[in-house]
């Protein structure tokens, strides 16, 4: 596996009513729900009826709502959050980007995760397979570029 499809995230102001359209009208199923006390904002996955075992199974193909408990406002396509992919090894897959002349939004400082931007600045998050790998140079001490 060198690479693997993981979910979309967007950003729903009304998590009852995006629910009930999500599951209720368009046939999805919540397949896991987390609530970040600290952070004050609630993750809903959800899969297709023909996806839920897999996605249970592999936390895979999903629907990421990501519901911020303090209003805010969305406009100009925040609500779209962004592509998640696991890679086999992100300082590789990390690398071959930049000397492709991608710029690494987030870098992996923490052996687990990075963000890269696609040319229309559509954010892509990256997500090391398994455990994360040991933090090393130079993306221990890189700083982000941009946004992410």
């Amino acid at each position: 596996m060198a690479m693997e499809y993981l979910h979309t995230m967007v950003r729903v102001t009304d998590l009852d009513a995006s629910l009930d359209f999500y599951c209720a009208k368009l046939g999805l199923v919540e397949v896991k729900r987390v609530d970040h006390e600290k952070g004050r904002f609630t993750l809903v996955f959800l899969a297709a009826p023909g996806n839920v075992d897999e996605a249970k199974e592999r936390h895979a193909p999903l629907l990421e709502l990501t519901y911020n408990w303090d209003p805010d406002s969305y406009e100009g396509g925040r609500n779209f959050g962004h592509l998640a992919y696991r890679v086999d090894d992100i300082y590789a897959t990390c690398q071959r980007l930049m000397d492709s002349g991608v710029t690494i939004n987030r870098p992996p400082r923490d052996g687990h995760m990075a963000f890269v931007r696609s040319p229309d600045g559509i954010s892509i998050e990256l997500l090391q397979h398994g455990e994360p790998l040991a933090p090393k140079e130079p993306w221990a001490s890189m700083e982000n570029t941009g946004v992410w």
